[in-house]
């Protein structure tokens, strides 16, 4: 019998847990870091998923990452602060700054909280669900290592820059914008390398700066901005904010997790926060977004489409079906879980669906 590659989520989230506890991660944050990449998969976002364990798990043991580092706040005002992650995980890190800026907007109406000397940090999407829980508008941003060129250049030179934002719509989905600035985001090329798939043309160019199918190609390569010199704009403007302006790297000094084995990534966040009470009762937004998006839906449809969506409708579905049936993941990356799975004394196998 071969390995399972289907899994019920909460059994895979405490799979991976386990992991990261007996790799030394405190219990709250070894849960905080299975529960991000566990939601990824979720959403159907696999590039950000569990498939990111091994590399997690390899930067704790050739001591990049520092799992019970201490997380502070190195400066701070009523509305605004900057947060030092001490190098710890990405998504611990990340969950602090996100509170803090909640909590800052409740009191001033709006709040800005930066972050320096963290790590990668999955989705956006992970942080934005936590503030629409609590009602509240959040966006994201963050910057990464060099993987796309600048609009003209050929080599990568700056990140995949993401940008998320969420909104609380009341009875309707939220609205949940979670974005790279390239035209797809590089995670994604791994998953087809590692599946033996091409990718489409457009995503990316190989080291020559030639148009590319090949997944691996345009990983020695680098994958494209999106919108042209626009995606290149916003993915500068976010390695701005995120870099520059914290203190964290920016540019070729954010560094490649799986490439330097010699410094620590220093990856720098923003988190902007709204709080919509400042602004009009609560009840008030959510029937505007719910009147929004039921007009926005019932819009013309061009020939051949079903339903007009709203940004993040596909993955709030995908992830109740995949709750329902299971989270399915390639036999490649089972077989590795596995193998890390009995160096650490977990069974894969109590999480099969």
């Amino acid at each position: 019998m071969g390995v399972p590659t289907r899994f019920d989520w909460l059994r895979l989230q405490r799979f991976i847990q386990r992991l990261f506890m007996e790799a030394g991660v405190p219990e709250q944050n070894a849960f905080i870091v299975a529960e991000s990449l566990v939601q990824a998969n979720l959403r159907g976002v696999d590039s950000h998923g569990v498939v990111r364990t091994p590399i997690y798990l390899t930067r704790i043991k050739r001591k990049m990452v520092d799992p019970n580092a201490e997380i502070a706040v190195a400066t701070e005002s009523e509305s605004t602060a900057l947060v030092d992650g001490g190098n710890n995980f990405g998504a611990v890190v990340g969950v602090r700054a996100t509170q803090l800026a909640l909590d800052k907007a409740r009191q001033a109406g709006a709040s800005f909280v930066g972050v320096k000397r963290s790590n990668h940090f999955g989705t956006g999407a992970y942080y934005a669900l936590k503030a629409i829980e609590q009602n509240m508008i959040l966006m994201i941003m963050s910057n990464a290592s060099q993987t796309m060129p600048p609009t003209g250049g050929v080599r990568p030179f700056i990140g995949t820059n993401p940008l998320a934002v969420g909104v609380p719509a009341g009875k309707a989905i939220p609205f949940l914008l979670d974005m790279a600035t390239s035209v797809v985001a590089r995670g994604k090329i791994i998953v087809a390398a590692q599946k033996g798939q091409k990718i489409p043309l457009g995503w990316a160019v190989d080291k020559y700066g030639n148009p590319t199918t090949d997944a691996d190609a345009a990983l020695e390569g680098a994958v494209l901005p999106v919108g042209g010199a626009k995606g290149y704009g916003i993915s500068f403007m976010i390695d701005i904010l995120c870099g520059v302006l914290t203190g964290a790297g920016f540019g070729k000094y954010v560094n490649n997790m799986y490439e330097n084995w010699e410094e620590p990534q220093n990856v720098g966040h923003v988190f902007i926060a709204v709080d919509i009470s400042h602004f009009m009762p609560l009840e008030l937004f959510e029937a505007r977004m719910e009147q929004y998006i039921r007009e926005i839906k019932k819009e013309p449809k061009a020939p051949g489409v079903e339903e007009i969506l709203i940004p993040g409708e596909i993955e709030h579905r995908r992830t109740l079906e995949l709750k329902r049936s299971g989270i399915l993941l390639p036999e490649k990356l089972a077989l590795e879980l596995e193998a890390i799975g009995r160096e650490y004394g977990v069974s894969l196998s109590e999480a099969a669906f």
